[in-house]
């Protein structure tokens, strides 16, 4: 068989019909390409086709495989043959095909499903990049494997038939397309935002006990942002400030929310009974358990505790057996959102943090508060 003799013929047989590859290509629902190949004799219709082609060319089969014309016709059990292979070959295309449409309806389905579960549970609130782009990835594959389904199924080419259609689905796709691709813009905004405010965050480490005002009492203040800010067990300082702690660090960070980490032991001499008594009448809230805190600092017992399962921790302590001592410690862990965002031991030392405490990003107490 004479491929390029059989093209030629095909290529006469159109231009006495007059019509265009493109005209050709949409009759028989081919690309302008398919045409073309068959024409140059790169390739050749499917057998499927053949039958149509010859009626449209009002020519017969072996007319189109010799690439000429003959004086006889084909007669009609010929044809019939003809015919049955085409369909057979259409019955063998469709068995191929039927494994390839089962896997996209049920691709179909898993995406779809897969989606509205992101979709639902998303927080507008507090947008995730991750998250988002998860959504899109999905709406993505959802909409690709429509396509693929459709075109499997023949369906894609009836519906590019009817063009309001296609116009709404665009459309809808479209609409879809840019929700999907806000968020995940917002997720971004909100994102480089929180990485430029964390960037830009000094961490202050202050020694000196006259400027413990600045950051307690005055200004950027305990008082003024949390809540348990204005803490009686820290009141005592302005009384005492006259008095040289024996030490004192406040460590200060506010990347997102503000975070404090103070220690400071100062010794009361004859008034040191004064200051137990008030330390007392504060009281000690239950602390066991919170951050996964198991108890007090070895060595120490604690004398006021103030304790915030969202806030932290606020306590005064002194040693154990601490007769004749005149000197109180005082201690404060105080931040947000069941995190801390520097590890509490490298501005605190290990001898006055509470045993067990564990405020890092993935602590167990911060999952139970959210579970």
């Amino acid at each position: 068989m004479d491929q390029k003799k059989t093209g030629q013929f095909l290529k006469t047989l159109r231009n006495e019909k007059g019509i265009t590859q493109e005209q050709l290509a949409k009759k028989f629902n081919v690309s302008n390409r398919s045409v073309s190949r068959w024409e140059t004799g790169t390739n050749l219709p499917d057998i499927s086709l053949l039958v149509e082609i010859a009626d449209f060319y009002d020519v017969d089969v072996r007319e189109i495989i010799d690439g000429e014309r003959k004086s006889e016709m084909m007669d009609k059990e010929t044809k019939e043959v003809a015919e049955k292979m085409a369909a057979y070959a259409g019955n063998e295309k469709s068995n191929l095909l039927r494994g390839v449409q089962t896997a996209g309806i049920a691709g179909i389905a898993v995406t779809l499903i897969a989606l509205i579960l992101q979709i639902v549970s998303y927080d507008l609130d507090a947008p995730d990049l991750r998250r988002s782009t998860a959504i899109l990835t999905t709406f993505l594959a959802f909409v690709a494997m429509s396509v693929l389904t459709l075109y499997v199924t023949g369906l894609l080419k009836k519906l590019s038939k009817h063009r309001k259609l296609v116009i709404a689905v665009r459309v809808t796709t479209i609409v879809l397309l840019a929700l999907v691709t806000h968020v995940i813009l917002v997720g971004a905004l909100v994102i480089a935002t929180a990485g430029f405010v964390i960037g830009t965050a000094k961490k202050v480490v202050v020694n000196d006990a006259g400027q413990y005002n600045t950051y307690i009492h005055n200004g950027k203040t305990m008082a003024s942002e949390y809540g348990m800010g204005e803490d009686p067990i820290f009141d005592v300082l302005p009384e005492t400030i006259s008095v040289k702690p024996d030490e004192f660090q406040l460590f200060y960070y506010n990347p997102w929310d503000p975070q404090y980490i103070i220690y400071m032991t100062l010794d009361y001499g004859d008034r040191y009974d004064q200051e137990i008594k008030r330390l007392e009448g504060i009281g000690i809230d239950e602390y066991e358990g919170i951050y996964t805190v198991t108890g007090e600092p070895a060595g120490y017992d604690i004398v006021a505790m103030n304790a915030d399962g969202y806030n932290g921790f606020v306590y005064a302590m002194v040693p154990e057996n601490s007769d004749g001592n005149t000197k109180i410690t005082y201690v404060a862990i105080v931040f947000c959102n069941y995190i801390l965002d520097v590890d509490v031991r490298d501005y605190l030392p290990e001898k006055y943090l509470l045993q067990g405490f564990d405020a890092s990003d993935d602590n167990p107490y911060r999952k139970q508060m959210a579970g």
